[in-house]
């Protein structure tokens, strides 16, 4: 004959004096039904029913409880004895949270959902620690063209903006290298993803230096700082005007060819 299901009342859960609240909120439900797991395991069909009457009976008690109100641990816990009775009747045996399918799923998306936090956490951590090393360089006046652009960088620059680290000189750094192809923007896929990920300024500063570096006459360095005022201030005018140089340019281009 099998021991029947101990009795048991579900505490309220109230939160220690003091204590630190969590990053994230914490999920009752999941709470609920793992510790309905713990306390199954082992069990047989007729001791899980006992154990979910009992459930049934603490949910039915605590309805007119405000503190419960929006509980969600209670009727998870009623529902999993419900599953695990079911899953016992169906298969005979003893409950082993091992060998439910269920759980053993529910494991597996917490471990993808962990590695993906994980890594995005580590992604974060790059990510600042690059935003910061540019924002050494750009103090120290060296982010320059010595210093190549990597992939995540216009991240970088949207995390300094965040900050309240930003200076114009690191649109400009982006969009000489963004003209030039040089860094992460020699790959081609890097540089059509910059057109979704950078401001409109940055992209027209980098078609108009391209247009100017396609004259082959070499730029003066403030010529250059005059290309990106023009383009911060007015980026839809500093595109025409790039778009007008590449009109100028193509015959021209064209007819040394033909020379050729």
């Amino acid at each position: 004959m099998s021991t029947p299901a101990p009795r048991f009342r579900r505490r309220p859960r109230v939160p220690a004096p003091g204590a630190a609240a969590p990053r994230q909120p914490v999920d009752q439900a999941k709470v609920g039904r793992r510790a309905v797991r713990r306390r199954a395991t082992g069990m047989t069909a007729t001791e899980a029913a006992a154990a979910l009457e009992e459930a049934r009976l603490q949910q039915h008690m605590d309805r007119d409880r405000e503190d419960l109100a929006d509980d969600e641990r209670g009727p998870a816990e009623v529902a999993e004895w419900e599953r695990i009775t079911q899953l016992l009747v169906t298969a005979g045996g003893i409950y082993d949270p091992e060998t439910d399918a269920a759980v053993q799923d529910e494991l597996a998306a917490d471990r993808r959902a962990e590695e993906a936090e994980q890594q995005r956490l580590q992604e974060q951590q790059q990510l600042a620690a690059r935003a910061d090393e540019l924002a050494t360089h750009m103090r120290a006046g060296r982010l320059d063209r010595t210093v190549e652009t990597r992939p995540g960088d216009e991240a970088a620059r949207d995390l300094l903006v965040h900050r309240g680290d930003y200076h114009p000189v690191v649109d400009g750094w982006l969009a000489r290298a963004l003209a030039d192809r040089s860094g992460h923007y020699a790959d081609p896929a890097a540089r059509t993803d910059a057109v979704g990920s950078l401001p409109a300024a940055v992209r027209a500063h980098a078609a108009l230096l391209a247009a100017l570096i396609r004259t082959g006459a070499p730029a003066a360095d403030g010529e250059l700082e005059f290309a990106g005022r023009l383009a911060q201030a007015d980026p839809e005018a500093t595109g025409a005007l790039a778009a007008w140089l590449e009109c100028v340019l193509a015959p021209a281009e064209l007819a040394e060819a033909g020379d050729r």
